[in-house]
């Protein structure tokens, strides 16, 4: 029986375009673009778990607004089940250290890029709706 893995991802908007992070290539869905943030820990809410995620990923701070999308999705690894969140930075500039790139795009652009198979509901949702 396969895990299940609860995460979450920050879709931050600076100047109308939005933070995308691309994995490293030797993590598991290696190269994948995704929205950055990460496991949810025992006894953490969603946005306190997306909150401690992006300081220690993009060593910046977040104010974490509505939620966008709740999707799950069944890689070979795992089940991962992924709730994303609007973010704004109020602290600091997203900095690469655990991604091997980042880029800034507009919401039309974002299926431009090779992104995670759970990741692809919230890009729908935003093309969609045009943030």
């Amino acid at each position: 029986m396969k895990n299940n893995i609860y995460v979450v991802g920050a879709v931050i908007i600076e100047k109308g375009k939005i933070l995308c992070a691309q994995r490293g290539p030797s993590k598991s869905l290696a190269n994948k673009w995704e929205f950055p943030g990460g496991k949810i820990e025992s006894g953490e809410t969603p946005q306190e778990a997306l909150q401690r995620e992006i300081v220690e990923e993009m060593q910046c701070k977040v104010e974490i607004g509505d939620q966008i999308e709740q999707t799950v999705y069944e890689y070979d690894f795992g089940i991962v089940h992924l709730t994303t969140f609007f973010c704004k930075l109020i602290d600091g500039e997203p900095v690469l250290t655990e991604h091997a790139a980042i880029k800034w795009l507009l919401p039309n652009e974002l299926k431009s890029l090779d992104w995670a198979a759970a990741d692809i509901p919230t890009i729908e949702k935003l093309f969609k709706t045009n943030v």
